[in-house]
């Protein structure tokens, strides 16, 4: 997703959803470790997202648009 994509979403939604992805994330770099996935460009895309909605929770947080 686009961060412009984040600031449509409510921030519990936000939070909800971030809690999944760090979840998934975990889960992902485990089973990694194990064996190796297919697509390993994923565990990248899937650090920057959480990274993207860090930030605009944290942006929210502060009250800077």
């Amino acid at each position: 997703m686009k961060k412009e994509e984040f600031k449509e979403i409510s921030t519990s939604d936000l939070e909800e959803r971030l809690a999944k992805m760090e979840a998934d994330y975990l889960q992902l770099k485990i089973n990694h470790s194990v064996s190796p996935i297919d697509n390993p460009a994923k565990i990248t895309a899937d650090r920057k997202n959480i990274a993207r909605v860090k930030t605009e929770l944290r942006k929210r947080q502060l009250n800077i648009k």
